[in-house]
């Protein structure tokens, strides 16, 4: 499913105005690391965290056919590599830019490793 600019303003605009942080996860359904990173942010204490301080959105890029567009609206640089998680903080601004591809090895990380990633951007207690 494609998402447009259009839409994924309105859900960074929806996230802000509940109070959270919005977060973009760029992934697709054959990648083992996206498929590994989704399972992780569905594990109680993480869910739980991640629930409290964000927002998720989730862009399929297929086979990086659909929706990469929309990287440039937080990286011109990036090419491909997936997931790509971008944090936004409270005026909507990307706050991860700097490591927002370190999930491309999500597989090689322990599940605590991603919460702590987690953790690190989060601007609410």
């Amino acid at each position: 499913m494609s998402i447009s600019p259009e839409e994924l303003h309105l859900f960074i605009a929806d996230s802000l105005k509940a109070g959270k942080q919005p977060v973009i996860i760029f992934g697709a359904n054959w990648c083992p690391d996206a498929k590994y990173l989704a399972g992780v942010l569905e594990l109680p204490s993480v869910k739980n965290f991640i629930d409290r301080h964000f927002l998720l959105l989730h862009v399929d890029v297929g086979k990086y056919e659909r929706n990469t567009e929309l990287f440039n609206f937080f990286d011109s640089a990036i090419q491909d590599g997936i997931p790509r998680i971008f944090i936004l903080n409270h005026a909507g601004e990307p706050i991860n830019l700097e490591v927002n591809d370190q999930m491309r090895t999500a597989r090689q990380q322990k599940p605590q490793a991603i919460f702590n990633y987690f953790q690190s951007f989060s601007l609410t207690e």
